[in-house]
Order: structure tokens, then C-alpha cells, then sequence
């Protein structure tokens, strides 16, 4: 049924029944939707990430994952407060983008694409910008593949007061990220990543306190937080304006085979399996990582190109061909590719791409 295997970032490569839960058209305005699809997503998410429902809350919102980072930066970070960004790729220099367009006061420090951002670089940064109420960074870098230690960070401000904004686009559902231990304010992440939905929405989950301190702070009207979170919990579930009906109803899915899997535990099992053979295999036909296996996350992995004259677009029809579609690299000063193993995706499967990737002439 698939024209492809996706082997990217995300979209990802769904189930034939995730796939086939669209295929019926739902109305925004009916219980059935919102109170038997939207409300039980809300309560599910709660429970997958383990939070009690009276200390923390979450909001849906139509759009990609930028949407949400952007809608809770905007929401979250008051205009007398002041936020630190820690970067070491595409995705937290995105943060800073936000930050300039939204004229918040803010501190970008950017490392290298391979470096990570540890406790010591959270710690040096605060020493040299006073003032900081808020702290942003990605989870799971997947510019590269870097998997940050937000444990490290999160030990850090500890006791400081200051706001934790986590981007767990690219990792919630697939690794375990214990938010109340590591005292996460706003964990942000997208329908089309671990929990192996399709796109169209993401999803905000936070400290009911934190989202109470956003009411009238959003600086814009359809990604105000607060508004859609208020909706929501006097509309049984509905949402502001009109919803990605057909990707709820996927999502809702997805939820259910997560949970038929073995919650986040079993998943990241198999996303580690799938990763290890990947990588022992593409090692064994003659390729390096770009990253050691101590930074290295389980989510998408980076190789050097083999050669200088590599042709990665030869490369890449010649997979494509063969049912597989990897990714180009993002990073500034090496020549990659990335190959990634989230979605439906098992370890046969990474045995299958070797095996093609084996067969295919690397010019």
C-alpha cells in the first residue's frame, strides 16, 4: 500500500490503520468529535507523559510544530520578562527567529551543530546574562541527531525560577522525558513525530499555572494559547477555529497503538533496535556518523558523505526506487545525509534498506 518507506524526521511513515482512520469525515461542532475524539486525545497525552490532570493541562493547535513553539514563545514570555535561547542547530536558532519577530528580549547562544548543550553551557550562559526568566531549547536536535541532556540543564535552574520551554518535537512519545522530575513549565511536540500521527497539528503541555499566566499576553489572535486552552475546556473540546478533523481522528489512532505497543518505554526500545542496526550496518558497508554514539540520539542519524564527488541526489532516486526515502544533510561545514527511524518503522526494515543501499553504486 506505500509508495515509499519515509526514513526522515517526520512526516513519517504511518500504519495502514492510522492511515485508514480518515477516511471518514467528521463535524466540528458534534459531540462525537470533540468529546469522544478531541477530549480523550487531551486526557491521553496527560497520561502517556504521566502528569496528573490537576497540576498539568494541555492545548491542541491547528499547524506544524513551529506553530506551537512560536504560539507558546509568544505567549509564554511576557514583554518585561527576558529569554535565554540555547542553540546547537536549525531548530533552536528557529526559537530566535520567533524571538525577533515577536521584539522579545532575548539572549541566543548558538553552539556548534555537533556540540551539546549541557549543564555547564546552561550554567556559563546565566552567569553571563542576568535578568533571564526563561530558558528555551530542543530536546532532540534533528539538524544532526544530537540528543540534548536536558536533565543536566533542567538541574541547573532548578530553584531559580525561571521558565523551562522544552522543544520535544522530535522525541516525545519516543523517549521517555519525565516532566515533572526535570520540572519542564512547557513541553512542546507535533502530531507527525513519535506518537506517529499525520500532519496537521500540534500540541502544548504544560503547568496549569503557566498557562494561566499566558491569558492576554499572545501577540497573536490564532496562535493565543490561552484562548485555544480556554475553548477547549468549556467546549468540551472544540476548538477555536475550524480543526484538522481527519488528522485528530489519526492521531487518535496513533495514541491507541502507542499504547497497544507498550507506551513510550517499548516504543523507544524499538527506535534504539531500529537505530543500532541502521548504524552497525552503514558502518560495516563503509560509512562514518557524523556524530559519536555518546550524543547520538535514537530519532535520525547523520552519515558523511563516503567521498568528496558523492552524488547524494543519484543516491538518494536510486533508494528511492527501492522503496526508501532518506533525507539530505542540514548541517554548515560537512557534507551528510540523514537516515531516519521513527514512525512504522522496525528493525527488519533498516536490514531491508542496508541490504539496498548494499546493491546501490555509490558514485
Amino acid at each position: 500500500m506505500r509508495n515509499y518507506l519515509l526514513l526522515t524526521p517526520g512526516p513519517l511513515s504511518t500504519s495502514q490503520t492510522v492511515r485508514e482512520a480518515m477516511l471518514q469525515d467528521w463535524c466540528t461542532w458534534d459531540k462525537d468529535y470533540n468529546e469522544g475524539i478531541v477530549t480523550p486525545i487531551r486526557k491521553g497525552l496527560l497520561a502517556i507523559a504521566g502528569l496528573d490532570e490537576n497540576e498539568y493541562t494541555d492545548v491542541l493547535l491547528q499547524g506544524s510544530g513551529t506553530y506551537c513553539v512560536e504560539a507558546t514563545i509568544g505567549a509564554a514570555v511576557k514583554p518585561a520578562d527576558k529569554l535565554l535561547i540555547l542553540a546547537n542547530g536549525a531548530y533552536g536558532k528557529r526559537m530566535a527567529q520567533i524571538a525577533e519577530y515577536y521584539h522579545i528580549d532575548h539572549v541566543l547562544v548558538s553552539l556548534h551543530e555537533t556540540e551539546l548543550i549541557t549543564g555547564e553551557v546552561a550554567r556559563r550562559a546565566l552567569e553571563e546574562n542576568p535578568g533571564i526568566t526563561h530558558l528555551s531549547m530542543v530536546h532532540s536536535e534533528t539538524t544532526t541527531g544530537l540528543l540534548n541532556p536536558i536533565e543536566e540543564v533542567a538541574e541547573v535552574i532548578r530553584g531559580k525560577g525561571i521558565t523551562f520551554i522544552v522543544d520535544a518535537m522530535s522525541s516525545f512519545g519516543g523517549v521517555p522525558i519525565d516532566m515533572k522530575k526535570l520540572d519542564i513549565d512547557f513541553l512542546v511536540s507535533s502530531a507527525n513525530k513519535c506518537i506517529q500521527g499525520v500532519p496537521g497539528f500540534g500540541f502544548v503541555i504544560a503547568k496549569k499555572e503557566k498557562l494561566m499566566a499566558c491569558k492576554g499576553v499572545a501577540r497573536s489572535l490564532s496562535l493565543d494559547i490561552y484562548a485555544q486552552w480556554e475553548t477547549m475546556e468549556k467546549g468540551g473540546g472544540k476548538w477555536r477555529f475550524t480543526s484538522p478533523t481527519h488528522v485528530v481522528r489519526a492521531f487518535y489512532q496513533a495514541m491507541k497503538e502507542l499504547n497497544e505497543e507498550g507506551g513510550i518505554a517499548a516504543r523507544y526500545e524499538r527506535y534504539k533496535k531500529s537505530h543500532r542496526t541502521l548504524v552497525d550496518g552503514m558502518r560495516a558497508l563503509g560509512f562514518k556518523t557524523l556524530l559519536p554514539d555518546a550524543s547520538q540520539g535514537p530519532i535520525i542519524t547523520s552519515f558523511l558523505y563516503p567521498h568528496a564527488d558523492f552524488d547524494f541526489p543519484a543516491f538518494y532516486e536510486a533508494l528511492k526506487q527501492k522503496g526508501f526515502v532518506i533525507y539530505p544533510g542540514k548541517i554548515s561545514d560537512a557534507d551528510t545525509f540523514r537516515i531516519g527511524n521513527i514512525g512504522d518503522v522496525f528493525p527488519q526494515d533498516m536490514e531491508r534498506l542496508l541490504e539496498a543501499i548494499k546493491l546501490t553504486p555509490v558514485k
